[in-house]
């Protein structure tokens, strides 16, 4: 899990930190830079890739981390790909950017070979990237401790920090944490889903994934995929319908069909 917070301190943070790995890697020289130029323009050199690279990549992880999970998708399957796009760019930025104080740099690197040095620069950067954010996700979201019922309402809803509200749309599973969806955001809590569902009785809503439990007041469609389906919600979230929890939903209405009914208790916490 990524988390990648779109604010003025994260944004700084990162810069920051990348302005000072250019830094050392001026003085390191890497590439045979170190036999280039003298030290005060391979560290300007350096620190101006560093922050194109923290820029770039800022940018396409705020982008497309918080789809991959809305979607389900996991790190893997979407990061290398992302590293790999965002290298061509990056690849023809710092070579502009080699030119200037190295003109002669185009005829002795070839556009492939600066192409790999850039993924390899790339890779590094995207590794260190994914396990800092993700500590700090894991710092972010420590479990709390295990609310009680009573007359407040929900348990779950106990769980939730004040600026994401109350108004809870829908539960989706993350490796051993649990994401809990509202109007205003989402926040990971160290749970299983099945201490969620249980916290989440009171409220109505069902189970629609073995990942998934959605609220019945967010959803407002159905989409169609083949013989997939997926539902439509409150914020322009989509939840993955499992094929063994679509006579469930047809039955209680959820689907569009006239037989319907309220979702009962024992398959709201199902």
């Amino acid at each position: 899990m990524i988390e990648t917070p779109n604010t003025a301190r994260a944004w700084a943070t990162e810069l920051a930190a990348c302005l000072g790995v250019g830094a050392v890697l001026g003085v390191i020289g890497p590439f045979g830079s170190f036999f280039n130029d003298a030290l005060v323009v391979r560290v300007a050199y350096w620190a101006g890739v560093c922050l194109v690279c923290g820029l770039a990549f800022g940018v396409a992880f705020r982008l497309l981390a918080p789809r991959a999970r809305r979607a389900g998708i996991p790190v893997w399957a979407w990061v290398p790909a992302m590293t790999l796009a965002t290298a061509v760019p990056l690849a023809g930025v710092t070579r502009l950017m080699a030119a200037v104080p190295w003109p002669a740099i185009r005829q002795a690197v070839g556009l492939m070979d600066w192409y790999g040095q850039t993924v390899v620069v790339s890779l590094v950067y995207v590794a260190f990237y994914i396990v800092l954010r993700g500590r700090t996700s894991q710092q972010a979201i420590a479990p709390l401790p295990p609310a009680d019922g009573g007359p407040e309402g929900p348990r779950i809803l106990r769980r939730l920090p004040p600026r994401l509200g109350q108004d809870l749309l829908c539960l989706s599973m993350e490796d051993h944490y649990v994401r809990l969806h509202t109007t205003q955001g989402s926040a990971l809590v160290l749970m299983s889903l099945g201490q969620a569902l249980e916290e989440v009785r009171g409220l109505e809503g069902l189970k629609v994934h073995r990942s998934w439990w959605v609220a019945r007041r967010a959803v407002e469609g159905v989409v169609e995929d083949g013989r997939n389906l997926r539902l439509l919600l409150t914020g322009g979230l989509t939840a993955p319908v499992s094929r063994a929890s679509v006579a469930r939903l047809r039955a209680a209405g959820w689907l569009g069909d006239p037989a319907g009914g309220d979702p009962d208790p024992e398959a709201a916490g199902a």
